[in-house]
């Protein structure tokens, strides 16, 4: 492991229509067992310690190993959440135990003649040996929504 100090910040903005009304997408994140359903990385992941608690204020987590690989672990702390309209959070990431990176997200849920448009906006800031970690968390939050997009559909 490096000793070297750096820091990085990378953000980005994800929008997907899906076919269904806001609540069912909206369910798929305020309902615990909707979102074991979908949230994480599937098959290729063996689940830890999860916590969930859907309320201003409230703090999620989720570990997990990849098999035969490295152990992941996600804690976030619900900041505002409006019902149908919008969820914010602040949510801390450890990669076998080392800090990687500490990130605001916020998901909107906006009503459209076909369904629901959602929009992730993210902007993180990495530490250390994670300093150009950025494309690869929004390359894992693409993966997050297609397995949104697979469950709802």
């Amino acid at each position: 492991m490096t000793t070297e100090r750096r820091l990085a910040h990378a953000g980005f903005t994800l929008t997907r229509d899906y076919p269904v009304p806001p609540a069912r997408i909206w369910n798929a994140f305020a309902m615990e067992k909707e979102k074991l359903a979908w949230f994480g990385a599937g098959d290729a992941f063996e689940p830890g310690e999860w916590a969930f608690d859907f309320r201003v204020g409230g703090h999620d987590i989720d570990e997990g190993r990849f098999h035969d690989g490295p152990v992941t672990r996600y804690v976030a702390t619900y900041t505002d959440i409006v019902e149908h309209v919008r969820i914010v959070t602040t949510y801390d990431m450890w990669l076998d135990e080392v800090h990687m990176s500490t990130s605001v997200a916020s998901l909107e849920f906006e009503a459209i003649d076909n369904g629901t448009r959602f929009t992730h906006t993210e902007h993180g800031v990495f530490f250390d040996q994670f300093w150009a970690d950025g494309p690869n968390r929004e390359e894992g939050t693409r993966g997050n929504l297609e397995a949104l997009s697979n469950h709802l559909l």
